[in-house]
């Protein structure tokens, strides 16, 4: 029986506030994680005050944080990185200098080319509630396309297509404004998950461009009336409304 004080590794650098355990396991994948000297593979369990956790060998410590939980309304042009020597524009140069000192990471993220509701926070237990699909956290996007879409093939949409052996997907598509129109190039989706860049590719295996692609809910929490490039530190109660299932849905 493994011994109380043991976790797996992922869950150290997300309580360490370095990342999510999403990206957690992708830094063991590519070995750039290490348990006293040793390669960590993943489903590793380490001793916090004992093992010595490494990652791109610097040492990891997991220090208690005060929980911070920021919503963003991300521009379009910014990237969901906390360093990209090819990028110079992150969406942590748009928070306040009170945050410059605090290890914060996005959970769930934004291509550079769509805008709206981004979570950005030190907790890595919370990161995960809202990323992972068995949760069913309900993201909301408001989509603009090139070319008109057809009412007769929303539910291809919902239907799905597999694109290079991935199913693409969303859990609810309706024309925004008149939803009795024929065709429209102004669509509200709803889905539970979020690979990348998951709409834009849906769109495009059925032949349509994305003009503009915003996230403007997650559960029941809204940035209605929040400018662009603008944050906010999120209450207890606000953090409840991310988990909160979406009435529509």
């Amino acid at each position: 029986m493994d011994s109380p004080q043991l976790i797996r590794t992922q869950k150290l650098l997300a309580d360490a506030g370095i990342c999510s355990r999403r990206v957690a396991e992708e830094y063991i994948k590519n070995g750039e994680v290490t348990i006293n000297g040793k390669t960590a593979e993943l489903g590793s369990k380490v001793d916090p005050a004992i093992d010595d956790v490494r990652l791109n060998g610097r040492r990891i410590k997991v220090v208690k944080h005060k929980q911070l939980v920021i919503a963003l309304n991300k521009p379009k042009g910014f990237i969901c990185s906390n360093d990209d020597p090819h990028n110079d524009r992150t969406v942590f140069d748009l928070l306040p200098t009170d945050y410059n000192r605090e290890r914060l990471f996005c959970a769930g993220r934004l291509d550079k080319d769509s805008e709206g509701l981004l979570i950005l926070t030190n907790d890595g237990d919370l990161a995960n509630r809202l990323m992972h699909p068995s949760n069913l956290v309900t993201k909301r996007y408001h989509v603009s396309l090139k070319q008109p879409f057809p009412k007769a093939k929303i539910f291809r949409l919902m239907r799905g297509v597999t694109v290079e052996g991935e199913k693409l997907k969303v859990e609810k598509a309706v024309f925004a404004g008149d939803k009795n129109k024929a065709e429209s190039t102004e669509l509200d989706l709803a889905m539970h998950h979020g690979k990348k860049r998951e709409i834009r590719r849906l769109f495009q295996a059925l032949h349509y461009d994305v003009k503009k692609l915003k996230r403007y809910q997650i559960g029941r929490y809204s940035i209605k009336g929040m400018p662009k490039g603008a944050s906010i530190g999120l209450s207890p109660r606000d953090i409840s409304l991310l988990f909160k299932a979406d009435s529509d849905l």
